[in-house]
């Protein structure tokens, strides 16, 4: 079974990196043949919190593309697209500095799916105002949400993860990965203008009519407006109050949904048209397989390897760490990853007699499988769900294409990781 569920996980993976047939069928046809050869069964496919679907996941993006289908209707991406730009003076570079800007700071308070579903509207909006290609634009800013994300608890699934293992606390990851996402951002920002270089050309007219645009002329329904801020801004406190209130981020953002459609009036195929459906059943399927990876031990086997392979040196074990999470949650997404090596870290600490070491192998995995989500197109659900928005836009983002730039920013900001860790727990301490 261990092998079978390699051989159609590794198939399944190729066909969707190399575009031979659409990513969906190849996510599904792959879960099909796991459920047809009895690798994995209803069981641990649909209910299994270690091996199944992430109905969390799921639910998360279907009540927030709800709430965003909504919110299109009152004009204020047009809003935002319009100030942004103008803000930036027309300038592409400069526009793709903002909107990556405000999508890090954004998702450190919210996750990173949510901001991308959030400013994916936006930048697509400005883009055709100045007549750019959006897809560099909105690789930059998934990028960079996955960047941001990791400044925080509630940024990114896997530090919800880690924190409970770990008994690490909201301010320890303000206090630890913060001052590591603002070094990665800077760099971030520097790199921008050579990895998306010929991508900032732009007519200077349709800049001059940008900059003569009145924003406030782009709100449609102010009331609609008013009533939707007022949900998402309850959604928001929902996911930030998430340890308070102890509600999923799931239910929050179905809650929201349901309460946004009661009091809005909005027409049911207006909201649901925003639904991106495809991206919710190629996750689907990408969950099964990859929860058979887990049920057959294959993820669990490649995680004691690294614990075996570190014989007890702390700072072996931290770098080993960050390096193996990033490549792997590049290849599987960090959720399943982190899941499943967050018992060995955990083990890994209790026999390291610093406490400084034994905590920097807990930030080793949180950056390595944050930052790792960068280095393709399925590494993180931000990804897919960005992939998803814009090919329905007209804008389809390849796996190589993504992939190609998601490598570099991986590869940088690992090395930038990695002496942060040293010097600040091995050197420093």
């Amino acid at each position: 079974m261990t092998a079978i569920a390699l051989i159609v996980f590794l198939a399944a993976y190729v066909l969707i990196a190399t575009e031979w047939t659409h990513k969906l069928l190849a996510a599904l046809g792959g879960a099909g043949i796991l459920f047809a050869l009895g690798v994995t069964d209803p069981d641990h496919a649909f209910y299994s919190q270690d091996t199944g679907i992430d109905w969390n996941v799921i639910f998360l993006l279907l009540g927030m593309m709800i709430i965003v289908g909504v919110l299109r209707r009152t004009g204020v991406f047009e809003y935002v697209a319009i100030w942004a730009a103008k803000q930036a003076k027309g300038a592409p570079l400069r526009v793709m500095i903002l909107l990556t800007m405000i999508t890090a700071i954004a998702s450190a308070f919210l996750d990173n799916v949510t901001t991308v579903l959030l400013i994916a509207p936006v930048t697509l909006l400005v883009c055709d105002r100045l007549g750019v290609n959006p897809v560099p634009f909105l690789i930059a800013e998934v990028m960079a949400s996955n960047i941001g994300g990791a400044a925080t608890l509630i940024g990114d699934p896997p530090n919800i993860i880690i924190a409970s293992r770990s008994g690490l606390t909201f301010n320890d990851f303000l206090i630890h990965m913060a001052p590591l996402v603002v070094i990665v951002l800077v760099v971030f920002t520097l790199v921008l203008p050579r990895l998306f270089r010929g991508s900032f050309e732009v007519d200077p007219a349709k800049v001059e009519n940008v900059l003569r645009l009145n924003e406030r002329e782009a709100i449609q329904d102010t009331r609609l407006l008013i009533k939707s801020g007022a949900v998402l801004l309850a959604v928001l406190v929902g996911f930030v109050g998430h340890s308070v209130f102890h509600i999923e981020p799931s239910v929050v953002a179905l809650l929201g949904a349901g309460l946004l459609v009661l009091i809005s009036g909005v027409p049911t195929k207006d909201y649901m048209g925003s639904v991106e459906w495809q991206t919710l059943l190629f996750f689907a399927g990408l969950f099964v397989m990859v929860g058979a990876l887990v049920k057959t031990g294959v993820i669990g086997n490649l995680a004691d390897l690294v614990g075996d392979a570190t014989g007890g040196r702390p700072l072996l074990a931290t770098m080993l760490i960050l390096v193996v999470s990033a490549v792997l949650s590049g290849i599987v997404d960090n959720i399943p990853y982190v899941a499943t090596m967050s018992p060995v870290v955990q083990d890994l600490a209790k026999n390291v007699a610093d406490p400084a070491h034994a905590h920097a192998l807990w930030w080793a995995l949180a950056a390595g499988a944050d930052f790792g989500g960068n280095a393709t197109a399925v590494g993180a659900s931000a990804n897919v769900v960005v992939i998803g928005i814009a090919l329905r836009a007209g804008s389809p983002i390849s796996f190589w294409e993504f992939t190609r730039k998601g490598v570099v920013i991986t590869a940088i900001t690992i090395l930038v990781a990695a002496p942060y860790l040293w010097l600040r727990y091995f050197v420093l301490s």
